[in-house]
Order: C-alpha cells, then sequence, then structure tokens
C-alpha cells in the first residue's frame, strides 16, 4: 500500500440537515488533509434523504475551496446520468480552479432508484453505452485540435485523472483494457474483489495514462478508544444499511445497544456479509485487520469510509485509521 484515502457520502444524521451534513464534510476533509489521507472523495447518490453529496461536483468544489493540498475527487460520477461534455466541463472547471489536484471516478451505475434514474436521464437509451462515454469524456479532457467541433471549455487540456469504478468484473476489463486505474467497491460488495483485482492486474494495457496498473480497494473503518465504543457507532451505518436494503432509506440513524431488537436476524447477517471489508474497534483492532486486508489484496491503495452518527466521533474515528494507516504504509 502506496497511499490512503477516504470517501464519503456527506451522510445526513437524524436531528440534523443537509447544511449540517456538508458543515460535518469540510471538517472531515480538513481533519483529513491533517492526518494524511492523500486524497478524498465524494459520490453521487439521488433521492436519498441521508446523503447530501448529490451535486457531486459542487461539492467537490466546496471542499476542495476549504483545503489546501488534498486530491479531492468523485468515486463516483455515475457516468449514464450525465452527458460526457457536461462532465468534461464540470470537472475541467475544477481543475483549472484547483489544479492538479481533482480526480474524476467514474461508475457505470444510476447511483439511485429506477424511477429517479429516469428523471434524470429523461430519455434512457437502451443499450450500454458506458465504454464509449467514458472514452469521450477523456477525448474532452485530452488535447483537443483546434479544429474541433465540440470542445469542453474549460475542460480540454487539463487530462484530469480518470478512475473507472467497479463493484464488478465489468469495471475491471474496462479499466485493464483502456489502461486507467481502478478502484473496487469492495466497502459494500466484496465478493468479487479478489477476482477483480486478479483480472484487471494480469490483462492491464499500458497506455498514455498509466504505465503500470494502479489498484484501489475500499473498506469501512469505524474506530474509537474501545473495542464496545466502535461497535456502538458502527450500528448506525448497519441501520441506515438495513433501511436501505428494505426499501425504506432515511437520514443517518442515532446509534444503538441493542441492534437485534431493529434488524431480524436474516437481514443483519446479510449487512455484515456485504460490510465485511471492514475494521472496526480500537486501534490496536484495526490495525490488525487492515493489515490482513492489506496483505491478502496488495492494494496499490486503500479507500476507508465510515458512517457515525456524531461528527467529532467521525473525525476522531478517522483520525484513529489515518495513525493506523501511516505505520502500515511506512513499517
Amino acid at each position: 500500500m502506496k497511499k490512503f484515502s477516504l470517501l464519503d457520502l456527506s451522510p445526513v444524521p437524524e436531528g440534523k440537515t443537509a447544511a449540517d451534513a456538508l458543515d460535518n464534510t469540510v471538517a472531515l476533509a480538513r481533519a483529513a488533509e491533517a492526518t494524511g489521507y492523500h486524497r478524498f472523495w465524494l459520490a453521487e447518490h439521488h433521492n436519498m434523504p441521508g446523503i447530501a453529496s448529490a451535486a457531486t461536483a459542487v461539492v467537490i468544489g466546496h471542499v476542495a475551496q476549504a483545503t489546501r493540498t488534498m486530491r479531492i475527487g468523485a468515486g463516483g460520477i455515475m457516468l449514464p446520468n450525465h452527458a460526457p461534455l457536461i462532465v468534461a466541463e464540470q470537472f475541467g472547471t475544477l481543475a483549472t480552479l484547483y489544479p492538479d489536484r481533482i480526480d474524476l471516478g467514474l461508475g457505470r451505475a444510476p447511483g439511485t432508484d429506477m424511477a429517479t434514474a429516469r428523471a434524470l436521464r429523461r430519455h434512457m437509451a437502451p443499450e450500454d453505452s458506458f465504454p464509449q462515454d467514458v472514452q469521450e469524456l477523456i477525448g474532452y479532457l485530452g488535447d483537443a485540435p483546434e479544429g474541433a467541433a465540440v470542445r469542453a471549455i474549460p475542460g480540454a487540456g487539463t487530462h484530469v485523472p480518470v478512475w473507472i469504478l467497479g463493484s464488478s468484473l465489468y469495471g475491471a476489463q474496462l479499466a485493464a483494457y483502456l489502461g486507467l486505474p481502478y478502484a473496487f467497491a469492495s466497502h459494500f460488495a466484496p465478493d468479487l474483489l479478489g477476482e477483480a483485482l486478479s483480472i484487471y492486474r494480469s490483462s492491464f494495457q499500458p497506455s498514455e495514462h498509466l504505465a503500470q496498473p494502479y489498484a484501489m480497494m475500499a473498506a469501512g473503518v469505524c474506530a474509537a478508544e474501545t473495542d464496545a465504543e466502535a461497535a456502538y457507532l458502527r450500528t448506525s451505518q448497519m441501520l441506515a444499511f438495513a433501511n436501505l436494503r428494505t426499501g425504506k432509506p432515511g437520514k443517518l440513524p442515532h446509534p444503538t445497544r441493542d441492534l437485534t431488537a431493529q434488524i431480524p436476524a436474516p437481514v443483519q447477517a446479510a449487512i455484515q456479509h456485504a460490510l465485511s471489508c471492514s475494521a472496526t474497534g480500537s486501534a490496536e483492532t484495526i490495525r490488525g485487520r487492515l493489515a490482513e486486508l492489506i496483505e491478502t489484496y496488495r492494494p496499490d491503495e486503500l479507500m476507508v469510509t465510515g458512517m457515525i452518527h456524531d461528527s467529532a466521533a467521525r473525525i476522531r474515528s478517522f483520525k484513529i485509521a489515518a495513525d493506523v494507516l501511516t505505520d502500515l504504509r511506512d513499517g
């Protein structure tokens, strides 16, 4: 592991507003920059009361303005929701305002329910044009010839780094074919992580963007002074995941001392599996688990994420994780 980074969904806690969530995101980003995180990514989700990062490019600009050196980006933009030119203009503008600090991760999923996806896209095409759209977008961010009929302004010549994101084998194959960096969403879909990384590394084709494969994996982290306190704080995320799985998305719940009273055993087992690529506990406990994940999968970069109801406790959790990851990286 060469670097470690942070993914934030700008969660909206119960009893708080979207404005509070965005303030919390800025506070977290500043703390992350101070404690050694390499990049800070935000994700596009729509029609979710508990997530405030729907206008992802706007939030990225807000966070970039509040920080100085850390890379800020999208993990990711759900490209089927947008025309490639619009994304190129948005991220070209961000890269112009914050040179050499902006990343663009691209996903193929809608990031929402199908009714909302139709509202976003208006006219949904039946074919999958994701590979073509990725290449079109990269073209807009490259050195467009003067005579080009369509140019991204700002955007052309910014060469914003583009990542392919995925939770299946599709993204791994596409990233390898295009010679792009690859990030796997193992923090909520761990099953194909090993196979996807193997396919990506073995079939990678060097490109003008990247000479060698560069793979990132994601892991959940919830850290506190004790294992018991960390387990308690993590129940907010588990409750939120259960609500989403059962079709009742809402704001990030308060933590609970009795999870079994609120989540049926089969649902809890499914959630534990989905969130199994994670580390929960004290600094000593998460050190062992994170070391195991790094040793098993050998990522070039590890991105951690986690939703905690209390903003101060969330910042503390990621500070503990930063100390542990710094030791693992440098040790």
